[in-house]
């Protein structure tokens, strides 16, 4: 059997529903009890200067932004906590840093090259115990729904002050949501109407977001996945995404059954609207 001492000396922060992963385990130093017995009890008494420092946030930054990232390090790492581990400046980087690193936040803006939201797809798929934040001066609707769609943690816009940045980051780390107030009225009022959002295509048991209805649409319509892309002001590799997406939520094998598919239902869209 191990040293008692030795687990009772470990200084591991418990966040309820979330275990320390083996990487964070053993960057956490373990502290060594000094001192002696107290009389008349078991109680250890241990030096203030053998306690371990708690390990910090590792927070990955995708952003095509050389200032907006300068600026973003220069915040986390003053506040203490955080230690930028790896930054990336397009989609295809950013996935490549997130599986060398393994960072506890990634930190994306929406509009870098190759679909901020195309990298957040790709990264809660290959880690899905990600934090995936979405940092972008981008307000739109259709972006905001598709970013809660993919799952991720947070949706932040940027500003000219960044003081509130890292308590927002500790509260997604430590398994809050985090999003600007008038950012989460727009999203209940968008809740409550009743216009369509999520179709099912006939015949099938799977829901569209409304990203991937629109590409499929253009698609059977006979774009390329250029045209589209063009269209949609996306990535062609945003695009072949969206187009993943379709075709595992279908069920079938490839792009073109899916818009078969979507061909045969009744409605001109190939859909029958849900609200």
């Amino acid at each position: 059997m191990g040293d008692p001492r030795a687990s009772a000396s470990r200084s591991w922060t418990f966040v309820p529903g979330q275990i320390p992963s083996l990487s964070t385990r053993i960057r956490r130093r373990t502290g060594v009890f000094t001192g002696q017995v107290l009389a008349g009890d078991n109680e250890l008494r241990h030096d203030d200067e053998s306690r371990p420092e708690p390990a910090k946030v590792r927070v990955l930054l995708g952003d095509p932004d050389v200032f907006s990232q300068r600026a973003v390090t220069r915040v986390l790492e003053q506040d203490g906590r955080f230690e930028v581990c790896a930054a990336a400046r397009d989609a295809a980087q950013t996935i490549a840093a997130v599986v060398e690193t393994v960072p506890d936040v990634c930190l994306l803006e929406v509009a870098m090259p190759g679909g901020g939201l195309a990298a957040a797809w790709e990264i809660k798929a290959r880690l899905p115990g990600a934090h995936v934040v979405m940092f972008t001066i981008r307000e739109g609707e259709e972006e905001l729904l598709e970013a809660l769609e993919i799952g991720v943690s947070g949706y932040l816009l940027k500003s000219a002050v960044l003081s509130w940045l890292p308590a927002a980051l500790m509260d997604v780390y430590c398994g809050t949501f985090a999003m600007p107030r008038r950012l989460t009225g727009s999203v209940v009022q968008r809740l409550r109407t009743t216009e369509p959002r999520r179709r099912a295509i006939l015949g099938a048991n799977a829901r569209l977001t409304s990203r991937e209805w629109e590409v499929l649409n253009l698609i059977a319509g006979g774009l390329s996945t250029r045209q589209v892309a063009d269209k949609l002001t996306l990535s062609p590799t945003a695009i072949r995404v969206h187009i993943a997406a379709v075709v595992r939520k279908l069920g079938v094998d490839s792009r073109t059954e899916a818009i078969e598919l979507f061909m045969r239902s009744d409605e001109p869209a190939g859909a029958t609207l849900l609200a």
